[in-house]
Formats: C-alpha cells, sequence, structure tokens
C-alpha cells in the first residue's frame, strides 16, 4: 500500500475530481485521460477508501465517499466527486456556476482498524483527535467522522457525541457500551482559494 502520496499526486487527484464534476456539465472531455497519463499507475490503481468535500464559502456543500478499499483511487476519486456535487441526498445538485465558487478536497484513506476499548473512559483516552477519522457501528447504525471533523468538534466527548447522532443513534450511546468502534488516517488535498 502507498504510505504517502506526493504533492504533486494530490494536486492531480484535485484536477481529476474537478473534471469528473466538469464532465458532467459537458465542460470537459478528455481530460480524464490525459491525467492518467500523469500520476502514477500504482497510485491510480491500488484500491483505497476515497472521500471527495465540496466546500462553497467555507460550508460544507457535499461530501461523498468509501470507508473501505473497494474502488481504485482513480474510480473513487472520479465516482465520488460526482456523486459528492450531484447526489449527495443533504443538498440539491450542484450547478455550474457554484462550481466555480467551491473547492475540492480529496481524502485517501488508510484500512479501518478496530479499537480495542473497556469503557466510555478508555473510549476517549484511546481515540486521538485530529489524527484519527472515527466509524461506529451497531445493529444496523452506522456513521463515520473523517479527521478533518476534529476542527469543528474538538473534544473527544462532543465528537463522539455527534457521531452516535449521525448514526441515528442515541446521543449518549457511546457511553453505554455494545459500540463496535473503528479508526482510520487520511492523507487529504485541498484546492487553494
Amino acid at each position: 500500500m502507498t504510505d504517502n502520496l506526493s504533492k504533486k499526486e494530490g494536486t492531480l487527484l484535485l484536477q481529476l475530481a474537478r473534471e469528473s464534476i466538469l464532465r458532467e456539465f459537458e465542460k470537459e472531455d478528455n481530460a480524464l485521460g490525459f491525467l492518467k497519463t500523469k500520476v502514477s499507475a500504482l497510485v491510480l490503481e491500488e484500491t483505497r477508501g476515497i472521500f471527495v468535500t465540496l466546500h462553497k464559502k467555507g460550508n460544507l456543500r457535499g461530501c461523498i465517499g468509501n470507508i473501505e478499499p473497494v474502488k481504485t483511487v482513480f474510480e473513487g476519486v472520479r465516482d465520488n466527486a460526482r456523486h459528492a456535487a450531484f447526489n449527495d441526498s443533504r443538498f440539491s445538485p450542484l450547478s455550474y456556476e457554484e462550481l466555480k465558487e467551491t473547492l475540492i478536497e480529496v481524502s485517501i484513506l488508510t484500512r479501518p482498524q478496530k479499537l480495542d476499548y473497556t469503557d466510555a473512559k478508555d473510549l476517549m483516552a484511546k481515540i486521538r483527535p485530529d489524527i484519527d477519522g472515527v466509524m461506529i457501528k451497531k445493529h444496523y447504525h452506522s456513521s463515520t467522522f473523517l479527521p478533518q471533523v476534529w476542527k469543528q468538534l474538538k473534544e473527544p466527548e462532543t465528537f463522539l457525541t455527534h457521531l452516535c447522532m449521525k448514526a441515528g443513534l442515541s446521543p449518549d450511546e457511546w457511553k453505554s457500551g455494545g459500540l463496535t468502534v473503528l479508526t482510520y488516517q487520511v492523507q487529504s488535498f485541498e484546492e487553494e482559494q
């Protein structure tokens, strides 16, 4: 597994994401093939978890991804960029005019690892703010926050409370135990304004 992508590769993945969205507006034709020749085949063909996040004027405008490594980096960036722009149920589809004001972030994930913990205090001690993305599961409920979410939810207790609510669980479900918790890390690349 590739440990770290170079800044140049990250920039090219951001181009891939933007041009994947532009293709939906029929504003680009063969740029994706061109990018494929610029990024190492090893990177593009590697299977990784990928998230693409859209920000408009500093606010979330769409975020879609896959935690598990089910797609190649190329497919994950291309497909998740399109889905973040047009299929995030929290937002209306992105317009071409909005895209001009939208910054794209691509996150490449490590494989999630189960976090063993004994109780709520142990869980809070083991998750690492600003480093770990966290996924929780209980029965058919699940949710995740990328490590970037720590910027808004700085305290582990607040982070876990919101994560439980996102999963449709009670806010303090993390205190009662019984959650399966997985952690992962990301390498992210973001367009500059």
